[in-house]
């Protein structure tokens, strides 16, 4: 598609994006944009990332660039680094070339048929058949401002489908978070996945615990944490690919009107509403949310058939539930902090007789621990919603109410005032 046949502008690409490619451009080497930074302007978006592909190996590159870092086992690439924003550039990928020499220039892959090791350079056409989706496999040329479409991703765009380039068992097989982004994109694009490209993935989904933990993280954050998560959840529940990432959790979800399922359904309905805002999210309050309930059935488990006390058995569950999940997600330390400070507030925030209140308000996870008992509340009701009520009240009071609103809930819940003390006149007994 030359210049005057499609939408795509050099003032809605990144500045640092078109550096780079000027500069390889300039070196001698074939230059381009590609995948869902081209899709997406296609379609009218703006791109939160620009990756840049060409026919310059990774060492050429970091040659290029002082800003430079190769990262990558599986696939090489380069990360040119603009301060906070990073233009990843990959070398054209070739066709397999399995072998036994184990040779850096070629790839590997497990029995299951996922590839291990993937340095295979090759061309531009090859580096297309390579691609996941149609819609991905469109390529801008700095040379002349045209795009290259090799596998009618312009025509998938008009009718909205996400369809796969090559035999979707294949190629499902050889990066099983493929199924994770077929998902992905169907929600974020509103498309619909078609038949041939969704037919096997409940089948494969099982593989995803061939992926490396710390990977599914990642993957984890972009599916849900990108303003279409409610719709990304009944994507994953239909193609049974929820229960792969969140073994604990999905057994509590077979009620759609059970409690479990519409919290889960109100938190991401709630985190939707704030990206979409430009608000801030932080994974940490998804993943509580996620595993909140399964934390509360391990507790009542504990106290079951162990015999402890709330405490205790809560804190055991706290520790069990983050270990069994970290098994399939490996998250952060940054975040597991968060994580148990929301749930353990989420005791705390009940008492608030004589300087409680005022400590947990200054605790500096009080609001999202605020935000998540308030979204408890309604779909749990009862006492849980009153006391939510009670924090936004006090919230809003000024220092006066303050104390008139905690010396109430005293009197409501039959708190006694501080006795007096009566100490004994040792003399009357004389």
């Amino acid at each position: 598609m030359p210049r005057a046949e499609h939408n795509v502008s050099r003032e809605d690409i990144s500045p640092n994006a078109l550096k780079v490619l000027y500069r390889l451009h300039g070196a001698g080497h074939q230059a381009y944009l590609v995948g869902g930074c081209v899709r997406d302007l296609l379609l009218g978006q703006h791109p939160k990332d620009f990756d840049v592909v060409t026919d310059a190996t990774p060492e050429q590159i970091k040659a290029l660039f002082r800003n430079c870092r190769l990262i990558g086992r599986r696939f090489r690439l380069a990360h040119i680094v603009f301060g906070r924003e990073i233009i990843e550039v990959a070398t054209f990928r070739g066709h397999h070339q399995i072998a036994e020499s184990g040779s850096a220039q070629t790839s590997k892959q497990s029995e299951a048929g996922q590839l291990l090791r993937d340095n295979v350079f090759g061309t531009i056409e090859e580096d297309a058949e390579r691609r996941d989706f149609t819609v991905n496999a469109m390529y801008y040329n700095i040379a002349d401002y045209s795009i290259r479409d090799f596998a009618k991703g312009r025509e998938a765009i008009a009718k909205r489908e996400l369809e796969l380039i090559g035999d979707p068992e294949t190629r499902y097989r050889e990066d099983p978070v493929r199924m994770l982004r077929a998902v992905r994109f169907a929600a974020k694009l509103d498309f619909n996945i078609t038949q041939r490209a969704a037919q096997p993935i409940p089948e494969l989904a099982e593989l995803l615990s061939n992926v490396a933990p710390a990977r599914l993280f990642e993957e984890v954050i972009k599916l849900f944490i990108n303003g279409a998560g409610v719709k990304t959840f009944e994507l994953m529940q239909k193609y049974h690919l929820f229960g792969q990432l969140f073994p604990q959790v999905q057994p509590l979800l077979e009620n759609p009107q059970g409690k479990e399922y519409q919290f889960l359904q109100k938190v991401l309905i709630n985190t939707d509403n704030r990206i979409n805002s430009g608000l801030r999210v932080t994974p940490a309050f998804f993943y509580a949310a996620v595993m909140w309930y399964a934390v509360e059935e391990r507790q009542q488990q504990h106290i079951n058939e162990g015999g402890f006390n709330r405490h205790d058995a809560f804190i055991m569950a706290m520790n069990d539930v983050l270990h069994r999940q970290m098994q399939r997600i490996m998250i952060p330390k940054r975040f597991t902090t968060v994580i148990r400070d929301i749930w353990l507030l989420q005791h705390r925030l009940p008492k608030r007789f004589g300087k409680r209140a005022w400590v947990t308000l200054e605790h500096a996870r009080f609001r999202a621990a605020y935000d998540f008992l308030v979204l408890r509340g309604e779909v749990e009701g009862g006492e849980i919603a009153e006391v939510g009520q009670w924090w936004t009240d006090f919230q809003e009071a000024g220092p006066a109410q303050r104390k008139k609103m905690l010396a109430n809930l005293r009197g409501k819940d039959g708190k006694p005032t501080r006795r007096k003390r009566h100490y004994h006149n040792k003399n009357r007994d004389n």
